[in-house]
């Protein structure tokens, strides 16, 4: 086995790895949120990666085990990636919608057609479990702890999508920032900034990220929009495994979005 991709639910990964015998030479992808953070990262003989290919994609390539990031914080993290490069996040206030789909395939009362149908409700305000990636990942580039991301999550009618918006003070003109993300993301495929409105239906069923900045005074709002099942999870694992076999990165994630 070449690749192991590890599809289990959070808490399971690190199960199975503990009770199966995988050969050293085997890659493993894991979709969880096991081993995602550097104080946990390790089992065994084996240490994981973060998975974010915007944020470090050499240590990808040289990697052995991957973990791959949540979706919530793959969508906050490509909105702040190239400000925090440059020491310029501080106190980031977003909120985020998503699809039915991020719930999983388990049944519950807030999955449930008929539930979500019409409807939105606000969950794990401010302490969503993807914030200690988030700042694991704001931390490293910044090289301190001053990054705080304050989080509202929100559950949608919709089925698949993650749409994000981040606000935060910045002094800088909002032609400099289109100029900063334009030039961070230059050799990153799946990244595209955008100076018109942004929208579901240009990543769902992609790989991709949108970005779009807008400015009033020193406040700058910045949205971003993925595909939670691709980007989020599964489409970004294939974007992993092609930058561990040296493959194109872009191999099999030449997809169509729903509105093309």
């Amino acid at each position: 086995i070449d690749v192991l991709f590890l599809c289990v639910g959070h808490g399971d990964a690190k199960k199975f790895l503990e009770t199966n015998i995988i050969a050293s030479s085997t890659k493993i992808i894991d979709l969880s949120q096991d081993f995602r953070l550097t104080s946990q990262n390790k089992i065994g003989d084996r240490t994981f990666v973060y998975g974010l290919p915007e944020l470090q994609k050499a240590a990808i390539q040289s990697a052995q085990n991957i973990a791959n990031p949540g979706c919530f914080a793959t969508a906050i993290q490509l909105g702040l990636l190239p400000l925090a490069d440059k020491g310029m996040v501080a106190d980031v206030y977003t909120t985020g919608i998503t699809g039915s789909t991020g719930a999983g395939q388990g049944l519950s009362a807030t999955s449930h057609f008929s539930w979500r149908a019409n409807n939105i409700q606000a969950y794990k305000t401010l302490q969503h479990q993807h914030l200690h990636e988030i700042h694991q990942s704001l931390h490293q580039l910044q090289g301190d702890a001053k990054a705080q991301v304050h989080f509202v999550p929100w559950r949608g009618d919709f089925t698949r999508g993650i749409f994000v918006t981040s606000v935060l003070d910045i002094k800088e003109s909002l032609e400099s920032l289109y100029h900063l993300y334009t030039s961070f993301f230059t050799s990153h495929p799946f990244v595209h900034v955008s100076k018109s409105p942004i929208d579901l239906k240009q990543v769902v069923n992609t790989n991709k990220c949108f970005i779009q900045l807008e400015q009033q005074g020193n406040k700058i709002a910045i949205h971003s929009v993925i595909d939670n099942l691709l980007k989020g999870a599964v489409g970004q694992a294939v974007q992993n495994m092609n930058l561990l076999f040296e493959f194109p990165e872009t191999t099999g994630l030449q997809l169509k979005a729903s509105q093309f």
